[in-house]
């Protein structure tokens, strides 16, 4: 290659390819894209090939229905699988896509054994189980992509309700990427004045609920799921991953006694760099987000429950 870093992006479908060409306008990297369907990759390489002219960012993005191209991959992202439809909970999506994301990453390690899988297929958690025992990683380079979104939908729904730029909101959704998610409100700040200062516990409330079915809204309106907001969440990730940058993001990562929770992979903030999961940082939660947090890791639990019995 040509010095630069080198991305896989398996799926080609609307997440994949928001995600492939928000890495390919950042500069750092070329870009894998893989898909089963033929000619399809290579169609959405070639016209973002042709948006670099326009945008004018340099890296090659390959379209490719194999994967002997990604071979050498620093980073790889696995959006492969089906998606929700109405009606469809995550649990339900267990089964189908435990064969298609345990498919993938045995041929991504094939030929790319040093690489940080970045797992983005749903039902999230459970498929960061699914990568991590196919691949035999340590659980540094394997993590998931989900509170970033849940985060990002959180900040949104408060930059509306105080009126203020979403730039300035820090939040932080912890736990599984499901209805129990644990939006952190007691870390919570806009501009550095704490939620609580600035709206009511009941919009709070509301807020906090909105985000836990943030993406069932979505799908419930679209006929699908989300795909601009998670493939830029994934983009983020792999920037932070490539560029060695460090950066506290909350991501899905394995647990092993932090935060009370042990053998499962759940949403946390953690330490992102090259090599993968750098670092989980604990933080102080009172005593109702712990027993949510905890009620989170039980639903997660039951759906990591659903891999084991087959």
């Amino acid at each position: 290659m040509n010095g630069r870093k080198k991305v896989t992006v398996v799926g080609a479908g609307n997440v994949g390819a928001t995600c492939a060409f928000s890495i390919a306008r950042r500069d750092y990297a070329d870009v894998v894209l893989v898909d089963i369907i033929p000619n399809f990759p290579q169609g959405k390489a070639l016209d973002m090939n042709q948006a670099g002219s326009i945008l004018g960012f340099e890296p090659n993005i390959v379209g490719a229905n194999g994967y002997d191209e990604t071979e050498g991959s620093d980073v790889v992202v696995i959006t492969a699988g089906k998606p929700r439809s109405p009606g469809m909970s995550r649990d339900d999506l267990v089964t189908t896509n435990e064969a298609i994301v345990g498919s993938v990453t045995r041929e991504i390690v094939k030929r790319s054994p040093k690489t940080v899988i970045v797992v983005v297929s749903n039902p999230l958690d459970a498929m960061c189980h699914v990568a991590k025992a196919v691949s035999r990683f340590p659980k540094e380079r394997v993590v998931g992509m989900a509170g970033i979104l849940d985060t990002a939908r959180f900040a949104a729904f408060i930059a509306w309700e105080t009126g203020m730029s979403v730039r300035d909101v820090q939040a932080l959704v912890l736990g599984g990427h499901g209805d129990q998610m644990v939006p952190v409100v007691s870390a919570t700040t806009v501009g550095g004045v704490p939620l609580e200062q600035l709206t009511t516990k009941a919009r709070i409330a509301k807020m906090v609920e909105r985000t836990r079915k943030g993406g069932g809204e979505i799908v419930n309106l679209l006929g699908t799921s989300a795909w601009y907001a998670p493939g830029e969440a994934a983009a983020e990730m792999v920037e932070s991953i490539c560029l060695d940058e460090k950066r506290v993001l909350p991501c899905t990562a394995l647990l092993e006694g932090e935060y009370g929770i042990r053998g499962l992979y759940m949403g946390v903030p953690v330490v992102l760099g090259a090599s993968g999961v750098e670092g989980i940082v604990k933080l102080k939660l009172s005593a109702a987000e712990k027993k949510m947090l905890r009620d989170s890791a039980a639903a997660v639990r039951e759906v990591v429950g659903v891999l084991k019995k087959k």
